[in-house]
């Protein structure tokens, strides 16, 4: 798999990855903004919470993604 397949999940938007999500923010804005909120605006914090995603595989983004943005 190369590193540009492993993205598609992180590059779409929220609405074409879960069918209970009408957001057009792409996934891994999504995900950012989640972390953000969780870390207290804490970039550092934020990019390493970013960093596991860049190894995953686009089933396991979107669990993962769903697990945290699913309201």
């Amino acid at each position: 798999m190369t590193d540009v397949e492993k993205t598609l999940t992180l590059d779409k938007k929220m609405n074409e990855v879960f069918s209970w999500s009408d957001d057009t923010t792409p996934v891994r804005d999504a995900l950012w903004n989640h972390f953000m909120d969780d870390n207290n605006k804490d970039t550092m914090k934020t990019m390493d919470e970013m960093k596991k995603f860049e190894n995953m595989d686009d089933s396991e983004v979107a669990s993962a993604a769903e697990k945290l943005l699913k309201k």
